[in-house]
């Protein structure tokens, strides 16, 4: 049986141009099919009226989302200054978008709701207005007074969780960016993650190396050496049951994720093309190291076929029933 929470969760629903307003919109159709409890949409109505024919119920107040949730999908309107069309990003959409973020992230941290979800945003149409921050993750750190470096981003699949330790860069740029420090703080971030949102008392978690072979020795550079072994050592010394540096070309086949709860990766793709490739339709981003729940799908904004009613809704609809869940253990804990 699914936790039940005392407060509904938020859903930015991302650029209105992308697929975000359509999967929230099936989500709430097999709402019962996906076992998912109450939510609110946070975004312009027209965006879900493009793509859904289905019944809103625009509500003022996040509160009434559960009374309303059987009647229409509940919705907190911001009006975007243009009406974005399925497939054709602007920066009137951005502006939206960035607003309904802002707005979800304020219900959950002044408890008004349970966790935030938040929906594909584009980068591009961000940066377009100033937005200065890597990803939404940043963002939503800034607004609730954390440090980028002490947050993590996870992705999580039925089978598999990964944290990288770097995340939107040049793959250049990685091995200058790498360091002790670093390495340690979202080794931490992910162990704290871990326990605090999936209540695993003692998690287990997996390096991985950052070249070939784990460097062989120092033969293929020495990024194990000098900066992910200590790391690893330092994070040993607090306690923690932390194993690698392990060659990323055998971590993540079937009996090696049953070794470990989490496996920290030392670059973007690292983390995601094994995630991808074993729960596409299921990965979910959830951001460890915060004071409240955010999940969202691991997915973009798919702008090629934003309007065509093929935008699958497992991935947002996992994320959804996550954060239901990281929600209900700590509120259960607290």
């Amino acid at each position: 049986m699914a936790p039940t929470l005392t407060t509904p969760l938020a859903i930015s629903l991302g650029d209105p141009a992308g697929i975000g307003p359509e999967v929230v919109a099936k989500c709430w159709d097999h709402r019962d099919r996906f076992g998912l409890q109450p939510f609110v949409a946070i975004g312009d109505s027209r965006s879900l009226a493009a793509v859904w024919d289905g019944p809103m119920a625009i509500i003022d107040d996040p509160r009434e989302a559960d009374s309303a949730f059987d009647v229409g999908l509940p919705l907190l309107h911001i009006s975007s200054a243009e009406n974005d069309l399925p497939g054709r990003p602007s920066l009137a959409g951005a502006h939206c978008s960035l607003d309904s973020l802002e707005l979800a992230v304020g219900l959950a941290r002044s408890a008004s709701a349970a966790a935030v979800i938040t929906g594909p945003v584009s980068k591009q149409q961000l940066y377009g207005i100033g937005f200065a921050h890597p990803g939404q993750t940043e963002f939503v750190a800034e607004r609730c007074g954390v440090s980028p470096a002490n947050v993590a981003m996870m992705l999580a699949g039925p089978t598999l969780r990964t944290v990288p330790v770097t995340t939107h860069m040049p793959l250049a740029e990685v091995a200058g960016q790498l360091s002790i420090g670093l390495v340690e703080a979202r080794g931490r971030a992910a162990l704290r993650g871990l326990q605090r949102n999936f209540g695993i008392a003692e998690p287990r978690l997996a390096v991985a190396a950052f070249n070939p072979h784990a460097g062989e020795g120092g033969t293929l550079g020495r990024e194990e050496i000098e900066i992910i072994e200590p790391a690893i050592e330092a994070l040993r010394a607090e306690g923690w049951r932390v194993t690698g540096p392990h060659p990323a070309d055998t971590m993540f086949h079937e009996s090696a994720r049953a070794r470990y709860d989490a496996a920290l990766c030392i670059y973007h793709d690292q983390a995601l093309i094994p995630l991808k490739a074993l729960h596409f339709d299921e990965g979910v981003n959830i951001t460890l190291g915060l004071p409240i729940v955010r999940t969202s799908p691991d997915h973009g904004t798919a702008f090629d076929i934003a309007g065509e009613d093929r935008a699958d809704p497992r991935a947002m609809a996992a994320a959804i029933r996550m954060a239901t869940e990281c929600a209900a253990y700590r509120m259960a804990t607290a």
